[in-house]
């Protein structure tokens, strides 16, 4: 078998649909390169004294592990010098990231949720690195939050990697979604999934049921009808699959259907959701309608939300078209 590598992947890509200029394109490999770096430290775990918390809380008010802070370093540091980006925005950081001035400024903004998962780093199961390209204005100067609130459907790629047994990067720049493995010992990503599409039904859902008793009405409705069965309303018996790590719930619907849902809730009505718009649904709605799905927040679609605030949350419902089609016109009814 012929083995196609990132950078023969981007190049071919580029001639045949003219969206990857070669700024993009050495932008997206050094963030596959941040992500090979962030896969070796995973790997190593507790022998990299890299396991358990950092004492320390983000922007959110989240404790932080210290993988968490050694993934956000490796991903500002490898992408500060290469002269494609503006500014970065991550989600363990406050406020943006402009690029220090000794660097040249590229016409390019990335955001990233250094690692995605957290809860499960220490019990080794899979977690993963998201990330989100945008395009800087014309003639911006000194990039500003305000620059970064675009739509998700202006996104010009967007991408995974899951840290499991086997490292992976998932990856769309527009036109379609691929799949690449990494070769531990040649130290290269090669493609090993072309155009990767995701079933339009499904029998499989995954959310948090812990939360059942904060649901809305229409999400309640919608998961009864589901455990209901073949002899309820949708005709057809439903597995539930969580695993805590959106990364690695999103790559099982990618790889074979499934319905991931985080929805909004009664707790605090502050806080429309627990995902991030930016570094989380956006970027993962653009992947997953680009492998034939459908993403919404329960009432439009996801990527026409447009952003307030860089850390601003959402609902999220994502994976197979028609039972996302589904729960949201439950939502509008």
């Amino acid at each position: 078998m012929k083995r196609i590598s990132l950078t023969r992947h981007l190049v071919e890509e580029q001639r045949l649909n003219n969206t990857i200029p070669a700024e993009l394109r050495l932008l997206i490999e050094v963030v596959a390169r941040a992500c090979k770096t962030i896969s070796h430290a995973v790997g190593k775990g507790a022998l990299g004294e890299v396991l358990g918390s950092a004492e320390s809380e983000n922007v959110q008010g989240e404790v932080q592990k210290k993988l968490d802070i050694l993934s956000n370093e490796i991903l500002l540091e490898a992408n500060e010098w290469g002269g494609h980006l503006a500014a970065m925005a991550s989600e363990e950081m406050e406020t943006i990231h402009p690029i220090p001035n000794r660097y040249p400024m590229g016409e390019y903004l990335l955001l990233f949720d250094p690692l995605d998962g957290s809860s499960n780093i220490d019990v080794n199961v899979s977690i993963g690195t998201i990330f989100s390209v945008l395009k800087a204005r014309d003639g911006m100067e000194a990039p500003t939050e305000q620059d970064f609130m675009q739509p998700g459907s202006k996104q010009v790629a967007a991408g995974y990697a899951v840290y499991g047994p086997q490292t992976m990067l998932v990856l769309t720049t527009g036109h379609g979604v691929n799949c690449f493995t990494l070769d531990r010992e040649m130290g290269s990503w090669v493609l090993t999934q072309r155009n990767m599409q995701i079933p339009e039904d499904t029998q499989e859902f995954a959310i948090n049921a812990s939360n059942a008793r904060h649901w809305h009405p229409p999400v309640t409705r919608y998961v009864n009808e589901m455990q209901e069965g073949a002899t309820g309303p949708l005709g057809k018996d439903f597995n539930m699959r969580w695993i805590a790590s959106m990364v690695a719930d999103v790559h099982r619907i990618l790889n074979r259907g499934g319905i991931f849902m985080y929805p909004a809730d009664a707790r605090d009505p502050g806080k429309p959701g627990k995902l991030r718009l930016m570094y989380e649904a956006n970027p993962m709605s653009m992947i997953v309608e680009q492998a034939g799905g459908a993403a919404t927040d329960g009432k439009q679609r996801m990527l026409d939300v447009q952003p307030t605030t860089l850390h601003q949350r959402v609902p999220v419902f994502l994976g197979s078209k028609n039972e996302v089609e589904r729960v949201t016109r439950y939502h509008q009814e």
